[in-house]
């Protein structure tokens, strides 16, 4: 009798699986660590971050021949975390003449007072700021256009977008007193504005329907067209009554339709503008600003104005997430990277990025993977090919490159992302390099990223 409850104990063992859970599931092994291989989890950044070319902005406009740029006020902007401004240019006195040396001069001055604090602008040129004044001819406006182009050319690297002004009152394509509002004359000003500037320059109009009578096209541009330089890729759009009333004062005409077609457009070129006060609407709430940024793909906003609207955030606790939100916010997410390489062979980098903004990267970006001597702090900077503008908000970004290490002793290394302005002139500065949103990452000095990794080199 011992012996058969023995050997039933033993038959109810095995039938329980090995744990004697009961479960009949046998335990499975966990995977093998892969000690060559350093698996990095990144840590978010909370923080509101300065980056170039988006965020909220400044709104800062100057007559004819006025004063230039206060180079203690763009100082100031490090204070708000603001990297941009928008400069609008009124070229009242110049209707029936050319633009003078001293407009000239002025805006060549406030290239130069951006250029030396670290800041970028939003640029508009327009003949007045009252709807009641008149604008200036065709003629005139192309003439300007051609006076500009040197001055444009020249300053390239502190304009972040342009907004296409000369048409109508504050330059918003509306009130005319010169017919520049037909079809024809808007093509004409806006071929002209693209000519004159260097082709990495995208230009905004106010509304999507004058970009698609324009071109002739209703259909948003694909990737194809998108990632080019042909001129329907370089104009984007700025509303300036966002959230103002159920078309945003006539910005749109078939407005589910119209804000979908910017939606797809807007990752590839810029969209951002001002509020203004509603009209037949409540003041924008803080979730239906949050969605029609995200839908919009908002790069940036004016501080300045409307200020009840911007005071509604503040005091429903969303405006510093705007601050974060607006335009691109990268981040790295995860990292599998190799501890150790050998000397003239290649290093495999395998990042995940995310874009938790609600836009893309719009201008052109130069990444490098830079490794940096723990001995004696030299170094050495490899080209990427990471093109920044496809790190899309809403997915995660597979960054996988094989990196050739000729040139690179052997030794341990800190590696770090670079992301710099693509303009000789500003590629070394910091204030213009692109900071991660990751916490214990950020090199204010020189503009990199830590990988929070070390590589041997053998």
């Amino acid at each position: 009798m011992k012996y058969k409850f023995i050997t039933l104990f033993i038959l109810c063992i095995i039938s329980c699986g090995s744990d004697g859970t009961g479960t009949g599931e046998t335990p499975i092994d966990p995977e093998p660590v892969d000690d060559t291989i350093n698996a990095i989890t990144y840590t978010a950044s909370n923080d509101v971050i300065s980056n170039p070319e988006r965020g909220f902005m400044h709104h800062w406009a100057v007559e004819s021949e006025g004063a230039p740029l206060s180079l203690a006020m763009l100082n100031a902007l490090k204070n708000e975390k603001v990297t941009i401004i928008n400069r609008i240019y009124y070229l009242d006195a110049f209707k029936d003449a050319d633009l003078s040396a001293a407009e000239l001069d002025l805006i060549t001055t406030d290239f130069e007072r951006l250029r030396t604090t670290g800041v970028k602008c939003i640029l508009r040129f327009a003949y007045n700021s009252d709807q009641n004044e008149t604008d200036a001819p065709l003629s005139r406006v192309l003439a300007h256009l051609d006076q500009l182009q040197p001055v444009l050319t020249e300053n390239a690297d502190v304009i972040a977008f342009v907004q296409a002004g000369f048409i109508g009152s504050w330059g918003e394509w509306y009130y005319t007193t010169n017919n520049l509002t037909t079809v024809e004359n808007k093509r004409a000003i806006l071929n002209k504005l693209l000519e004159v500037l260097p082709k990495e320059i995208k230009v905004q109009v106010r509304t999507p329907l004058y970009k698609q009578e324009i071109f002739e096209y209703s259909t948003a541009m694909d990737a194809s067209v998108g990632y080019g330089d042909s001129d329907v890729a370089r104009v984007g759009f700025h509303n300036d009554c966002f959230l103002a009333s159920s078309d945003d004062y006539g910005t749109y005409q078939n407005v589910a339709v119209e804000k979908q077609y910017i939606s797809n457009e807007a990752l590839f070129v810029p969209t951002g503008g001002e509020t203004c006060p509603p009209a037949n609407v409540p003041i924008a709430s803080c979730n239906t600003a949050d969605t029609e940024m995200a839908l919009l793909k908002w790069t940036y906003l004016n501080l300045d104005y409307y200020g009840p609207v911007l005071q509604e955030w503040r005091n429903n606790d969303c405006f510093e997430d705007f601050q974060k939100e607006l335009g691109y916010r990268l981040l790295l997410k995860t990292g599998r990277l190799k501890k150790e390489a050998t000397a003239n062979g290649n290093f495999e980098l395998d990042l995940v990025l995310e874009n938790a903004g609600f836009a893309p990267v719009y201008n052109k970006k130069n990444a490098f993977l830079i490794f940096k001597s723990v001995g004696d702090g030299t170094v050495y900077k490899k080209a990427l090919g990471l093109d920044v503008k496809k790190v899309v908000p809403d997915s995660d970004y597979d960054m996988k490159e094989i990196i050739g290490l000729a040139d690179i002793p052997s030794g341990d290394y800190k590696l770090y992302i670079k992301i710099e302005d693509a303009s000789t002139s500003l590629k070394d500065r910091p204030e213009y390099a692109i900071q991660l949103a990751n916490s214990g990452t950020w090199e204010a000095s020189t503009g990199m990223n830590e990988l929070l990794h070390t590589l041997t080199i053998n």
